[in-house]
């Protein structure tokens, strides 16, 4: 990790300041900087950048929550820590305005010392990692900026961003480009059944792959390959349309003198053959390209398609193309293809590759069946162009969001001492449950990765009564049960239907079937089918783990609890299922063990 944690510890009394400089000598990774109180901490402050800020509660001059507010202020993200006992009810409202979410009760107390600033540095190298994703992200971006003209549009089809290449072929001004649509570039050779084909395709949520033909601001015309690609959001609903176009116009002007020369009988052979020679060597350098034969027998690669997948052509001539393709490629999708081609159809598509030494590799693809005069194929065509840039940056978004939503749950788990298994195990018996319930394979997946978030808002809940090694009492009780509605605050602004979900996980998943249960009691399927489904994954995984108040229970002893509970804790149809699919839910429970 490194000795590049700054930390900043302030403390008025010089017995507490001094039994922390001692527990910070294990801790060999934090350059810790003390304080004496929150005038001298603030002055510190603004001279230097901390990682992270401890702070007494109660201090003379500047308070422990006056000085946190005026961090807060300087550095929203600031991440802090405050010693107090948190015996009043104010105080901790005022905490959690501040978003203050790690405590430290005093007297300090040595283990509980070691766990929160373990849980803080933790926090920091997570958060470095995070800016690191973002940081991948811009460069991702980046590359795609440099090797196509590149733009976006919102959901009606307004631009929202082009790239300089745009910018370069239009001769528009950015300015001129943003708020306008699309149709401001269109050439008056273009038929309008070209544009109502890519919009009835992209608004089906799919690929749309041709060519335009577009006008320049100087009126002079050029002609770019163009994929357009629909981009959902957590819902499955479009957000934007992201376009990757290549300028092939020099390509058109050959395509276009090959066909004048074709149809002129004046034009002698040679002349004709020597047009064509010069047609394949405009495609050669701008696409991957490669023939087959009526079997799929490679007959013809070009050096560009030698170069992607890193094969030399005497290694692919007369095999088939399944020497590149990539094992995630379902036999479907090829089947779709082949069925294509051989009734003299144009495919158009994504396929994914897998080059000789091993690199990943999103080709849009184009094969065309070549016809005799007869209008029989004697052989198929293929022209690539390079995605790959733009597919991993769409996943590399989708994975971030959803890791941080995981980690998110996992935190919440790791404050209360649970493991990182706990969550996983919530989350594998959630879409069990869903699937066997009826619910779609996309909703269960949906509930599989929210079911983590459950415990998000025990963040929020101070480390005494989180992790009391007994019953709670009755205030410490009342306090424990704020974790549903402090989970389902922190998440329920979000538009993202991933966190929609994980909020009502959060809020439901202590509702009880009979209405006995928090935080409001209700009852039945007023309880949403997601909170239900939860509620039963986390209580059997819960039971059957050791917690800091209770020891794993046996499995017949948690059997015996859920029969019990059946009509009172829980819905009885989900219930009888659990039972009627116990060795799935065990199987789960065996190949997520924890080790420690």
């Amino acid at each position: 990790m490194g000795k590049d944690i700054t930390l900043l510890y302030v403390e008025d009394d010089a017995a507490t300041r001094a039994f922390a400089k001692i527990l910070f000598k294990k801790h060999d990774n934090i350059i810790v900087t003390f304080a004496n109180d929150g005038v001298e901490a603030l002055a510190l402050y603004e001279q230097s950048s901390y990682d992270i800020v401890i702070s007494d509660m109660n201090m003379p001059n500047m308070g422990g929550f006056a000085l946190i507010e005026n961090i807060k202020q300087k550095n929203p993200e600031q991440l802090v820590a405050m010693v107090s006992a948190m015996e009043q009810k104010e105080d901790f409202i005022q905490a959690i305005n501040l978003h203050i979410q790690h405590f430290l009760a005093k007297p300090l107390e040595a283990k509980a010392f070691d766990a929160t600033v373990h849980r803080l540095v933790k926090s920091v190298v997570a958060k470095r990692e995070a800016s690191l994703n973002i940081a991948l992200l811009e460069q991702y971006k980046r590359v795609v900026d440099a090797t196509s003209i590149l733009s976006k549009a919102d959901a009606k089809g307004k631009i929202t961003y082009v790239n300089e290449q745009f910018c370069k072929i239009s001769q528009y001004s950015f300015e001129e480009l943003i708020g306008q649509p699309h149709s401001m570039l269109r050439h008056p050779d273009m038929p309008k059944e070209t544009f109502e084909d890519m919009w009835q395709t992209i608004q089906s949520k799919k690929t749309w792959h041709g060519k335009v033909k577009n006008r320049a601001k100087d009126g002079s015309s050029y002609i770019v390959d163009a994929t357009i690609v629909p981009i959902l959001g957590d819902n499955n609903e479009i957000i934007e349309y992201i376009g990757l176009r290549y300028d092939i116009t020099e390509l058109e002007q050959y395509k276009e003198l090959l066909q004048i020369d074709l149809d002129t009988t004046a034009t002698d052979l040679n002349q004709k053959i020597h047009t064509i020679a010069e047609y394949e060597k405009a495609i050669n350098a701008s696409a991957s390209f490669s023939r087959t034969d009526l079997n799929g027998k490679i007959v013809h690669v070009n050096d560009k398609f030698c170069e992607i997948n890193g094969y030399a052509k005497e290694e692919m001539l007369g095999r088939s193309h399944n020497l590149i393709r990539h094992p995630d490629m379902p036999a479907e999708f090829f089947r779709e293809l082949w069925s294509t081609i051989k009734a003299k159809k144009v495919w158009k598509g994504i396929i994914k590759n897998l080059s000789k030494d091993g690199k990943t590799s999103y080709m849009s693809t184009t094969i065309v069946p070549i016809l005799d005069l007869n209008e029989e194929p004697i052989e198929y065509m293929s022209i690539r162009f390079e995605v790959t840039d733009l597919i991993d940056l769409q996943k590399e978004i989708e994975n971030t969001q959803k890791e941080v939503v995981y980690t998110m749950g996992a935190i919440g788990e790791s404050r209360s001492k649970e493991t990182g298994n706990h969550v996983k195990r919530v989350a594998e018996y959630s879409k069990t449950l869903a699937l066997l319930y009826g619910m779609s394979e996309k909703e269960a997946e949906t509930l599989r990765q929210a079911s983590p978030m459950h415990d998000i808002g025990k963040v929020a809940i101070p480390d005494a009564v989180l992790n009391k090694p007994g019953k709670l009492d009755a205030q410490e009780w009342k306090i424990m049960q704020t974790h549903s509605e402090l989970g389902y605050n922190m998440l329920k602004h979000s538009d993202r239907e991933l966190l929609k979900a994980a909020a009502i996980v959060a809020y439901e998943h202590h509702e009880k079937w009979d209405g006995s249960g928090y935080p409001r009691g209700l009852q039945a399927e007023e309880i949403h089918v997601y909170g239900r489904i939860t509620a039963i994954a986390d209580v059997f995984d819960a039971l059957g783990s050791d917690r800091c108040y209770k020891k794993a229970w046996e499995l017949d002893e948690i059997l015996q609890l859920f029969k019990n509970e059946r009509e009172k804790q829980f819905q009885p149809e989900l219930v009888d299922l659990f039972f009627e699919n116990l060795d799935k839910f065990l199987e789960i429970r065996d190949r997520y063990k924890d080790t420690e």
